[in-house]
């Protein structure tokens, strides 16, 4: 234990980080640490998955980041019909369950979608959107999502009003506005404030729950 009136950081909040469509874990994680600064990332315990189905069309990524690449689910150009939801949220609650526990979710793009698995008391949502599909709304949206989380909106991000829709489903929501597209962006000076105030927090959170424990 450190002197009296010393903050002490019993752990790390432990992230599982879901990477976009087409994409991978080690891509992700790549992104991640070159977008990010240490401040940021040697605060957190991230771990990066795989999506549990391979690729079945070209990457947006190919020629940029080494295969393989993997999706979560597949669905039709309208974002209104999904095929393999389901089975994908029970391989990441599986996973969950095995490698766990798991604080929090950082998700990207396709990543985001999985929002709602329990036990998460953090979001971290990069380039996040609200289902189209009726048949998962319900499901998804049926009750606000109540923990804190960290929201991330592009400027040019073609997903970008349905991020803000997402908002609209969320209790506590922090949002960091950047200027770029459908990507991980860099932090810039307020950017990172917001998410260094952020990761505070939640590491308070975290270590009262330790304690009382």
């Amino acid at each position: 234990m450190g002197s009296e009136g010393e903050t002490v950081t019993l752990r790390k909040p432990r992230f599982l980080c879901l990477h976009g469509f087409r994409t991978s874990g080690e891509i992700l994680k790549t992104q991640v640490t070159m977008k990010w600064p240490e401040s940021v990332t040697q605060k957190l315990d991230l771990v990066y998955l795989d999506a549990p189905f391979p690729c079945q069309g070209k990457s947006e990524v190919e020629g940029i980041f080494d295969p393989p690449y993997y999706e979560w689910f597949q669905f039709n150009k309208e974002f209104t019909e999904y095929t393999n939801f389901d089975e994908c949220l029970a391989y990441i609650e599986d996973y969950m369950i095995k490698n766990g526990p798991f604080d929090g979710l950082l998700g990207f793009s396709q990543g985001v979608t999985f929002t709602k698995v329990p036990k998460i008391k953090f979001l971290i949502i990069v380039g996040g959107a609200k289902f189209r599909a009726a048949s998962l709304i319900d499901k998804a949206y049926s009750t606000p999502i109540q923990c804190p989380s960290l929201h991330f909106l592009g400027e040019t991000d073609f997903l970008k009003e349905y991020g803000k829709e997402l908002l609209e489903n969320c209790v506590d929501p922090v949002v960091i506005h950047h200027p770029k597209g459908h990507t991980i962006p860099r932090l810039d000076e307020k950017g990172l404030q917001i998410m260094e105030s952020f990761i505070e927090r939640i590491q308070k959170m975290v270590d009262e729950k330790e304690i009382k424990e």
